[in-house]
Parts: C-alpha cells; structure tokens; sequence
C-alpha cells in the first residue's frame, strides 16, 4: 500500500491558512517527496510525518514556491541524524540550484546524489517507487511524474513442481532473480510466476496548461493530483497567459485519462473557497475534490 499527504495546496506564497504546493508519498519504509517550498517541514510537522524517511525529493520545476524550503528542511534531516545518502530528482541545472540554495546549509552528515532529467520522458526506479517524469508546458522547464508501485504475478506452484524447479530457489524466483544450479541450469521468473498484476499508480502535475502528455501519464492512475490555479471561470485567459490551469481543464484532463479520484491543487493566493466551484467541476468529472493541506489517502492494492 502507498500512503499519499498533500502537504500543502498553495500557489506562488505560503498563506496562514494554506502552505505552499507540496506532495509525500511513504511505502515500505521509504518515503518520496515532491517540491519543498516555503514552509513545507512545518506543513510535515503539522502532519505528524517524518522527515528522516525521505530518500527521494522531485522538484517540478525551480521557481520559489517548489523548491525554497529545501535548505531548511536538509538541515533537519541533518539534526535528525540521518547519514543514508538523499537522492534529489529534477530539470537539467538541479546540482547548480541546489549548489546555490546550499550556501545557507554548507555541511550536512549526508550525501546527495542528482539526478538531471533531459528528455522529455524518463523512468528511474528507486526503493521500490518506479518514478516516470513527463514534460510538461509551462515558462519554465517543468515535469510532472507518475510514481508506480509494480506488483509482480502470483507464484504459480503447479508449474514449478512440473518443470521440476528445486524448492530452495522458489523464494529468488519470486523476488525476480535468475538462478544457477550447480548442474549449470538456468531457472528464471516468467517460468513460474504468472501475469503482472495491477499495481498502485499516482500521477502529479502542476504548473502547466493541459498537455497530451499528462493525459498519457495519467491514464489509469488510482489517484491523480493536478493543479486548479483558477476556479472563476473568468480567468482563464490568466491561466493561458501564465501557463496554469482552471479547475476545469484539469477536470478534463481527468475525465480523458480515466482517472479514479482527482484532487486539485497549487490554488491561487486569491482563490479562498474552493469547495464554491466543484459542483460545476464535477460536472466534468465527478470524482473531483478539493485539495486541502494535510488530506491524506492509502492507496491499496487491488486483489
């Protein structure tokens, strides 16, 4: 199971009822974490959630907003004794940003270790999370992700007593492995394990007009987090020219990549009540809700 906090809801400033967009992920004792603005580790203190745990930061992008809480929140993972290295995923230029936030957070009892994206779509597999980073349309180099949990296919038992497969190597079998016997044969997964099974999948986005390529990543997603920067329908054409989106474009998007549950998002300074708006977002797409700083979900596998 994968346990999902949105930290906090807010675009462009922390507010006192809101903080700043950001997005936690724990699952089998490693946890991820997406964008670090302004006043995220308090938004994690308010959750009751640790910061030790975290293995994986992605940033979307490098405007304040998603990444200026980082130098503080190292330095509390740093007083909290962590010494396991910190893997930070993000846009070509994420070791010179992070180099310069560093600045104010020069010595830390662990390693961080880059991962720059280039292409317009990459997949990175990290303590059991696939990560698959898309490009997305906004003034700045910017990516959302979809973070997959795979779950392999049963082990099929009939088979491996069929094709005679000693018993001691069932339990590598099933972890994936290859094995070797002494007498030099080769015994590998798909001879005994039976279909992939349906996984858990959650696909973030924000800061973006609505782009084909979100639909591709989100296809199918058990939960799809996606930012509503505008509710009143009158400011789409603020959305176009800043490159965000409406409550409802993301409710399209959702509806066209046949989602399970849509939250939205990264809403704007100015945008107090969300909740005013859904009736006509769930007009589109009808398993939508409003984001809320600390709402939280456990994602469950399916039988």
């Amino acid at each position: 199971m994968l346990d999902v906090c949105l930290l906090g809801t807010g675009g462009m400033m922390p507010l006192p009822y809101r903080w700043l967009t950001s997005l936690m992920t724990r699952y089998n004792g490693s946890s991820l974490l997406i964008d670090c603005g302004e006043g995220t580790q308090i938004a994690l203190k308010e959750k009751g959630w640790s910061p030790k745990p975290i293995d994986i930061i992605c940033f979307t992008h490098y405007h304040a907003d998603h990444i200026s809480g980082l130098p503080g929140l190292l330095l509390t993972m740093g007083n909290a004794e962590r010494t396991t290295p910190l893997t930070l995923i993000g846009p070509k230029g994420l070791i010179k940003v992070v180099s310069a936030l560093r600045m104010i957070a020069p010595e830390l009892p662990f390693e961080l270790e880059f991962i720059e994206l280039e292409e317009k779509q990459q997949t990175i597999q990290l303590n059991g999370y696939q990560i698959d980073a898309f490009r997305v349309n906004h003034n700045v180099v910017c990516y959302g992700y979809s973070i997959r949990i795979l779950r392999a296919g049963k082990f099929q038992l009939e088979k491996a007593l069929e094709q005679q497969i000693p018993q001691h190597f069932w339990n590598k079998l099933q972890k994936g492995e290859t094995v070797i016997s002494k007498d030099g044969k080769t015994y590998s997964p798909e001879m005994v394990m039976g279909p992939e099974r349906k996984g858990i999948k959650l696909t973030y986005c924000t800061d973006t007009r609505p782009t084909q390529s979100i639909i591709d990543n989100a296809i199918g997603a058990d939960l799809f987090i996606c930012e509503g920067m505008y509710g009143e329908k009158e400011k789409e054409s603020k959305a176009v020219q800043y490159k965000h989106m409406t409550f409802y474009e993301a409710a399209k998007l959702a509806k066209s990549a046949e989602v399970g549950e849509l939250w939205l998002t990264h809403f704007s300074p100015s945008l107090n009540r969300a909740e005013e708006y859904m009736p006509e977002v769930k007009k589109i797409f009808k398993n939508s809700l409003p984001g809320k700083d600390g709402k939280t979900v456990t994602l469950e596998f399916m039988d």
